[in-house]
């Protein structure tokens, strides 16, 4: 089948290895392989096709249980657009001949074991990528700047390495995030931890908007340049080395649903400016030093779980318990006329209970010690109770003849 243009075998029970016969398909432009059980090393699928155009364009490899270095030969498929290799066991420092895949848009190296520095040509010799996803590999050393001049990326994802240094201010450059261009539309199918969780989107990949950095030893400050991302939907700073203030421009980024900046060392206040992003809706700050007021309005007063601030000792204010200096307790409806209502209705049972055991001991005693002091009356009572009881047998006794006699009837 060497005309074969479309192969697709993904989702399948596929064990083995890939075999090196599938570089005798000259013409393919798509090769989906992803979810499957192939091992092994792939193979230099590429190499013999020196010379011969090619028209690969998307490569899904993804999901498997590959190993080894990437081969050479993939910088040989110059006009790939879209690969997927993530959720392999590849290994060895970035590959540097995908420096020939000029027009490459979409690169998914996440969940591998490559190592070493991410190259600084990836900003130079890749302007078109709109999708850049390394997370959960080794890579260490800094984040190159060069990756501020990628203008059309919208996702990026560097989370759990073991990158270091500053996070680069730069970054606020990335204007497919900080306005609204119009993206090509297109389909394809990524693993974005949004709102607290990893979901899979496909349709509308093309929307979403992201900045992970998580799970690194990244230092110093958040950049203020990150407010410049007014269309960005998730920024992910968690369980970094992070100090200084959060930016107080950080309400201008009106888009923001995802905000996790927590397990860092911020210091200062929670920005008032905050309370403007309305369509927040997962918020983490906990496990900080952030002190001072927590501040109130907007999206924030739904934003009302107490965890969202937990291990802040600093912080006071709504959602917590801590209240801040000056506060005092809040005054119910009413106001003090109510509590002078609950305070007047309170002496009144008092004065209540008083009264009706004042008055069963004084009844008690005027009619019992009547009884006890003048004889003529306690003979009266006991013969009014005698001839009262001797009426309700004489009436039982009547009532009990006239039942026998109509039972017997």
């Amino acid at each position: 089948m060497p005309m074969l243009t479309e192969l697709y075998l993904s989702h399948n029970f596929l064990t083995g290895t890939l075999p090196v016969s599938i570089g005798n398909l000259y013409g393919l432009m798509i090769l989906y392989v992803s979810n499957n059980y192939l091992s092994g090393e792939i193979p230099e699928l590429w190499e013999l096709w020196d010379g011969v155009p090619n028209l690969l364009v998307h490569v899904d490899l993804s999901n498997n249980n590959l190993s080894g270095e990437l081969p050479t030969s993939v910088g040989s498929l110059t006009v790939l657009t879209f690969l997927f290799l993530s959720n392999n066991h590849l290994s060895g420092e970035f590959p540097s001949s995908l420096q020939n895949c000029t027009i490459l848009s979409n690169l998914d190296l996440g969940g591998n074991r490559f190592s070493g520095n991410i190259p600084a040509w990836i900003g130079q010799t890749m302007p078109s990528l709109w999708i850049l996803r390394l997370r959960s590999n080794l890579f260490n050393g800094s984040i190159p700047s060069q990756i501020c001049s990628l203008s059309s990326l919208h996702i990026l994802d560097l989370a759990q390495n073991n990158l270091s240094g500053s996070i680069p201010s730069c970054l606020g450059n990335l204007s497919a995030m900080g306005s609204e261009i119009e993206l090509f539309r297109y389909e394809s199918q990524l693993m974005v931890l949004t709102k607290g969780r990893e979901d899979s989107y496909r349709n509308i990949l093309y929307l979403v908007n992201s900045v992970d950095l998580s799970i690194n030893a990244l230092s110093r400050g958040v950049p203020e340049g990150l407010t410049n991302l007014s269309f960005l939907g998730t920024l992910n700073l968690s369980i970094n080395h992070l100090t200084g203030k959060i930016p107080d421009k950080i309400g201008s980024m009106q888009r923001l649903e995802t905000l996790d900046l927590s397990r860092n060392q911020l210091s200062g206040p929670i920005p008032a400016g905050m309370a403007s992003l309305t369509f927040l809706n997962h918020l983490n700050l906990s496990h900080n030093n952030l002190s001072g007021r927590i501040p109130t309005g907007n999206q924030l007063q739904a934003l009302d779980d107490p965890s969202i601030y937990r291990d802040n000792p600093a912080l006071c204010g709504s959602p917590i318990t801590g209240k801040c200096p000056g506060d005092e307790t809040p005054n119910r409806p009413g106001g003090d006329d109510q509590d002078e209502d609950e305070d007047g209705a309170e002496v009144e049972m008092k004065w209540f209970y008083k009264s009706m055991g004042t008055g069963f001991v004084v009844g008690f005693w005027g009619v019992c010690g009547s009884l006890l002091i003048k004889e003529s009356w306690r003979h009266a009572y006991f013969r009014l109770v005698y001839d009262i009881k001797e009426w309700l047998l004489l009436v039982i006794q009547l009532n009990l003849a006239r039942l026998q006699r109509k039972l017997n009837l």
